[in-house]
């Protein structure tokens, strides 16, 4: 093996070279066939064809409206999609006591009210002068499924004997009660 003097560095690696060197172009004429339903259009590549045709328009601002609309009602039904959800996992946590049923309940209250309070937040980004008589449809809608999902935590709670529903969660306000008339025995 021939030593190299100190002047000149070894060669770089074949990988190296090929890294730093472009690709080599493609003929087009080779021996292998295109496949079935392969054209040279839908490789990817810009034909002057293609180039050609024209940019797609901006929406106009009635389509915006409309799409602006499809989107907060998808946002207004979100809280009565996640209903059945809800139902299921509440009804698979048991009417006990526990730290896993009660952050349940907790985020079944939490949720629905923190969303009826930033309805106006929530649905902002969708306002505009097209949108805005519709709009308010859309908020009583959406403040309707939160107050659903409320009523499904409050169906919860009761279920777990938190509500005062009975007489008897009452007692600590009942006054004794004072017959109307006094029996009087007597014995002879």
């Amino acid at each position: 093996m021939p030593q190299q003097s100190p002047s000149n560095p070894p060669p770089p690696p074949q990988w190296v070279i090929d890294l730093n060197s472009p690709p080599r172009p493609k003929t087009k004429y080779t021996n292998i066939t295109n496949p079935p339903g392969y054209t040279e259009a839908s490789s990817g590549k810009r034909t002057a064809a293609s180039s050609k045709t024209p940019a797609r328009k901006p929406p106009t601002t009635a389509e915006t409206d409309v799409l602006k609309l499809k989107k907060s009602w998808e946002i207004a039904l979100a809280p009565a999609k996640a209903l059945p959800m809800n139902a299921i996992m509440m009804y698979m946590s048991g009417n006990t006591l526990q730290i896993f049923s009660i952050m349940m309940v907790f985020m079944l209250f939490k949720n629905p009210i923190t969303g009826i309070l930033t309805t106006n937040e929530v649905f902002r980004r969708f306002e505009s002068e097209g949108t805005r008589k519709q709009l308010w449809v859309v908020k009583a809608c959406y403040v309707l499924m939160n107050c659903v999902a409320l009523a499904l935590g409050v169906w919860k709670v009761n279920g777990m004997g938190l509500l005062p529903t009975t007489r008897s969660d009452w007692l600590a306000w009942e006054t004794e009660r004072q017959p109307l008339e006094r029996v009087v025995f007597a014995f002879r």
